[in-house]
């Protein structure tokens, strides 16, 4: 199961079957998925003990209706065949990643796979085409194949990612130190070679949120500004980071847009992949599309699978554990927090990237999600004095989470407009 799963993380980054010839003639990505299903359905590490593993199907069944409530039964279908395979694989990787070792493992595979279309985009900077055959995009900007033709979603992915090769090349990495460390200033200069608004400022918040940890919000802070100004000298677009600029007024415009079809249509939405049909332009803000496409109903789900991965990676970095006497368990309680602390900046990179684009049915989002279950729920069998999360216990808050959500971008978005 691990294995196979592993190589459909492999397929869907670096996606050989979109630029290999021949490769395009077998659906290989779909049937590596099928067969990690299929050995996950006979495996004994199957888990349903954290909600995530409740609401991302619950979440699937809402696409599914909003489509139906829009008046096009038809789109049930088509919504099942195109998120279903997100659900399958984070039911899949979730299982998987259920010690240590495995979370590292897929740590290692997504820094690797990120790390080979950084290189493809120094290919595209200094030659303008990379070995996929696809050119440098408008402006100078990197891309990819597939998924990560935008040069956002390749900014999302490194910074993602980017945390993940600093964990792996921590202090007793021995020799693969540097190669790691290497990697992550790969993963850096890719980012500025997408020359994306939201990666740069997730690294920002990346950076931001480990020196909070560190060192406190005042140094935090400080830093923050240094680094905004750093940033802003190094890019041009930085530069242009203004609600009134072209680019960023019409994100905001996006997100009125949003609002209202929300406020038209607030229980199921306009339906799943129906933003456009309302709006010339995508929502710029995955939080926005999930409000304005599924509704209330929706909405909530989503932001309890979002949230419940921020507050397991939360509950592990906070616990408090009486140090005992035997070294082996302590340094195994290190490790434990270490990972939750690189997997919860891994979840702030990507969804500081997030907020500034549409991405929230993006199969990379909900693997990264799925590690953070499979850790947790790992983590409680070793360690069991970790708390249980059930939807029964405290699932109700986010309703009114969600209002408040909702309430803040109505306010938000009032806010920018008369500054435009």
């Amino acid at each position: 199961m691990f294995p196979l799963i592993l190589v459909y993380v492999v397929l869907t980054i670096i996606r050989p079957q979109d630029y290999v010839p021949g490769l395009d003639l077998v659906p290989i990505l779909p049937v590596v998925l099928m067969l990690a299903f299929g050995a996950w359905l006979i495996s004994r590490d199957k888990t349903f003990q954290a909600p995530q593993f409740i609401i991302l199907p619950a979440f699937l069944l809402i696409l599914m209706v909003s489509e139906v409530a829009n008046g096009w039964t038809g789109g049930a279908v088509d919504e099942l065949a195109r998120f279903g395979p997100a659900v399958i694989a984070f039911f899949v990787l979730g299982a998987a990643c259920s010690t240590q070792k495995r979370v590292r493992t897929a740590m290692t595979v997504f820094v690797i796979c990120a790390a080979v279309l950084a290189l493809h985009g120094i290919e595209q900077a200094k030659t303008g085409m990379g070995w996929t055959g696809i050119p440098i995009g408008e402006g100078g900007r990197i891309q990819y194949v597939g998924i990560f033709n935008d040069p956002n979603d390749l900014g999302l992915l490194f910074a993602a990612t980017l945390p993940m090769a600093m964990f792996l090349g921590r202090p007793g990495a021995g020799a693969m130190r540097l190669v790691w460390l290497g990697a992550a200033a790969l993963l850096l200069y890719g980012i500025f070679l997408t020359n994306s608004r939201g990666a740069m400022l997730a690294v920002l918040v990346v950076a931001g949120c480990y020196v909070w940890y560190r060192r406190g919000i005042a140094v935090a802070g400080v830093l923050g500004v240094i680094g905004l100004t750093v940033m802003k000298l190094l890019s041009s677009r930085m530069d242009e980071l203004d609600a009134g600029e072209e680019s960023a007024a019409g994100r905001v415009d996006a997100w009125y847009a949003g609002l209202e079809m929300f406020r038209d249509n607030p229980i199921f939405g306009v339906g799943a992949g129906n933003f456009t049909e309302y709006n010339e332009l995508t929502a710029h803000n995955s939080f926005v599309l999930v409000i304005a496409e599924t509704g209330f109903v929706g909405f909530v789900l989503w932001l309890a699978f979002v949230g419940y991965g921020f507050w397991m990676m939360l509950t592990i970095v906070r616990h408090v554990r009486v140090p005992g006497k035997d070294a082996a368990v302590e340094a195994d309680w290190a490790t434990e927090r270490q990972m939750a602390l690189t997997l919860l900046l891994s979840l702030c990179g990507l969804f500081a990237s997030a907020f500034f684009l549409s991405r929230s049915y993006m199969i990379v989002m909900y693997l990264i999600a799925a590690m953070v279950a499979g850790h947790y729920v790992g983590a409680r069998r070793r360690w069991p004095e970790l708390p249980f999360f059930r939807l029964s216990d405290g699932g109700w808050r986010w309703v009114p989470a969600a209002m408040g959500t909702i309430a803040g971008f109505f306010v938000l978005v009032a806010v920018l407009l008369r500054t435009v």
